[in-house]
């Protein structure tokens, strides 16, 4: 399932029957980001990235996001994020929501009584979704991939 919508790009939902399990090495110590240790040569264990990014599979989705509202999340154009809409939205959380009829991720923030979607960015606009009857959240982004 391919869908468009503003900033996304829904690319289909997890079938934790249909995946073939695909499990990649894991290395037994962690990695520095400075001067390497020559001792850390050995292999844990196999690892499948399903177990570490999929909690809920029958509620987890990925989808592309489009755009750069949310840079100050860590999200940017063209990223692979992972939505589980078995977790509770509450403020703070990076959401996955229908706003108007369009689709977008943003950061939830509540002040006081009223519901926001803000984004990452400052170039872009808050919207306040507290009595909006077009808001739905689809879900909780909990990751996000992109290349380095």
């Amino acid at each position: 399932m391919k869908l468009r919508a503003n900033d996304l790009e829904i690319l289909g939902s997890v079938d934790p029957h249909a995946a073939p399990k695909l499990k990649l090495p894991l290395l037994l110590a962690g990695v520095q980001a400075g001067f390497p240790s020559p001792a850390d040569d050995f292999i844990d264990k196999r690892l499948d990235l399903n177990e570490h990014l999929i909690a809920h599979p029958a509620a987890t989705f990925f989808v592309r996001a489009v755009g750069d509202s949310m840079l100050g999340a860590g999200i940017h154009d063209g990223d692979l994020l992972v939505v589980d809409r078995a977790i509770e939205p509450c403020a703070g959380k990076v959401v996955m929501a229908a706003l108007g009829g369009d689709l977008t991720i943003k950061r939830l923030e509540r002040k006081g009584e009223r519901l926001f979607l803000a984004p990452a960015n400052p170039d872009y606009p808050s919207f306040d979704v507290t009595a909006r009857e077009d808001f739905e959240i689809w879900g909780v982004v909990t990751h996000v991939i992109h290349k380095v």
